[in-house]
């Protein structure tokens, strides 16, 4: 705990069974309360993987529910546990779980309800192997989000998030994709209902692996991305109404 506050740790989990123990080994156990793990239905033995680990909180999908189900599935399990700060890690090793602390110690002392893990602050993103198509891509995107939700984030598109739980009052995660569009359908979520987004630098590593999409699925993200700012656009401006972007009474 930091300040009595309880700090649980989501590892939305996909055939995580070569690096998972590397992950859970770097956890500040210090001050994280729980591990909660989401197997959306992996084909390797990550559910065993875990066991042997002893983390507490295992939940297994029996389909595959995607990018975006596994993380309602996360936050869903993390808040009925009591969480008070929920921090995502994806356990794929791409990023450091040394950064949690700090991301836990901004949302504790209240200085921010939400803050990112960066792989674009500072040089982390190229040095860690992102592909240059990947990092252009990410940068153009984050521009285009930037002007539509009038805000000033680093990147968009990072899976190194934690939150308040006090976002999860006021934004409906149910009414999101379950596919990986989910991450930006949740920002816009968020800024929607009036919170800020903090932000540290966070080194990454692109290995065979870390999880990753292909081009394919990758133009179909970024096509999403920008659907999603518009929306969040239009609806700022009055003009539409998405269901998504309704806020909890």
């Amino acid at each position: 705990m930091i300040k009595g506050k309880k700090i649980v740790v989501v590892l939305p989990a996909y055939n995580a069974e070569a690096t998972l123990e590397q992950t859970y080994k770097e956890i500040p156990f210090d001050i994280v309360d729980d591990v909660v793990l989401v197997d959306d239905n992996s084909r390797d033995h990550t559910i065993k993987k875990a066991n042997e680990l002893g983390i507490k909180h295992v939940v297994k999908h029996e389909i595959n529910r995607g990018y975006g189900g596994n993380q309602k599935s996360c936050y869903t399990k993390a808040l009925s546990i009591g969480a008070d700060i929920i921090i995502m890690l994806h356990p794929d090793y791409q990023y450091t779980p040394q950064l949690i602390e700090s991301m836990a110690y901004m949302i504790a002392n209240e200085v921010y309800p939400v803050c990112f893990g960066s792989r674009i602050l500072g040089k982390g993103a190229l040095k860690g192997g992102m592909p240059m198509y990947k990092y252009i891509a990410n940068r153009l995107l984050t521009l285009f989000q930037n002007i539509l939700m009038s805000q000033k984030l680093s990147e968009y598109h990072t899976g190194y998030r934690a939150f308040d739980k006090s976002i999860f009052a006021k934004i409906d995660i149910e009414t999101n994709s379950d596919d990986f569009i989910f991450d930006n359908q949740m920002i816009a979520q968020i800024f929607m209902a009036g919170f800020e987004i903090g932000e540290v630098t966070c080194p990454t590593k692109y290995f065979d692996e870390a999880s990753s999409i292909n081009f394919k699925r990758s133009s179909i993200y970024g096509l999403g991305v920008l659907n999603v700012s518009i929306q969040y656009r239009l609806q700022k401006w009055g003009l539409a109404t998405f269901n998504y972007l309704k806020l909890k009474n």
